[in-house]
């Protein structure tokens, strides 16, 4: 029986888990685009991209936040090596939650698009979300670290939380009444930040050393 050892992955086996990653990423995309030209997304297709995108967008993003202390709790340490890339696909699922929205449901009424971001708070702070993922995307490159600096990129990608905390509130303020979804991304969210938040604490960063 084949036994691979998890802890230890070898630099093929790593290629090929990253190939299959990148593949189921991207599923979800497929899925709602083939159920789009199909006819198969309902009364109101445009409602349902534009929260199977958001919804993807978030858990994305949750999962690329666990990768950290999964490491730690596994000894896994190849899951670095997908951070980055569940890092972009939550970012490109934002661009296609954004385009859905812009497009399909605004036809780019540029007047229309800025009341609704002044008028309307839940898309405010998604807006303020999704900019606060370009320089994160802009920036995951290993040639932007090294121009950027280790310390100043991390700091730049601490804003990760915030982007968390305002995608979270964009969807609990777009539900207004069945809030059991985004209270369940609440918790997700609130635990990884604990878990940051005390993997940052001085006794242990020593330990961790």
């Amino acid at each position: 029986m084949l036994s691979i050892n998890l802890r230890k992955l070898t630099p093929a086996r790593i290629s090929q888990l990253k190939y299959i990653v990148f593949l189921l990423c991207l599923l979800p995309a497929a899925l709602l685009s083939w159920r789009f030209f199909n006819d198969d997304l309902g009364a109101n297709p445009v409602e349902a991209i534009t929260r199977g995108s958001g919804d993807w967008l978030l858990r994305f993003l949750l999962i690329t936040l666990a990768i950290t202390p999964l490491r730690k709790l596994t000894q896994w340490n190849w899951l670095v090596r997908l951070r980055r890339m569940l890092g972009l696909y939550a970012f490109f699922y934002g661009v296609l939650h954004l385009i859905t929205y812009l497009w399909l449901d605004q036809f780019f009424d540029w007047a229309g698009i800025l009341k609704d971001v002044w008028k309307r708070p839940f898309i405010t702070v998604g807006f303020a979300a999704f900019v606060l993922m370009i320089p994160l995307a802009v920036t995951s490159l290993n040639a932007m670290i090294r121009l950027l600096g280790g310390k100043r990129w991390q700091l730049l990608h601490r804003s990760v939380y915030a982007v968390g905390v305002l995608g979270v509130l964009h969807y609990w303020w777009l539900v207004k009444l069945d809030i059991r979804e985004p209270l369940i991304y609440a918790a997700v969210l609130a635990i990884l930040l604990a878990a940051r938040l005390l993997r940052n604490k001085p006794g242990a960063q020593k330990q961790g050393a």
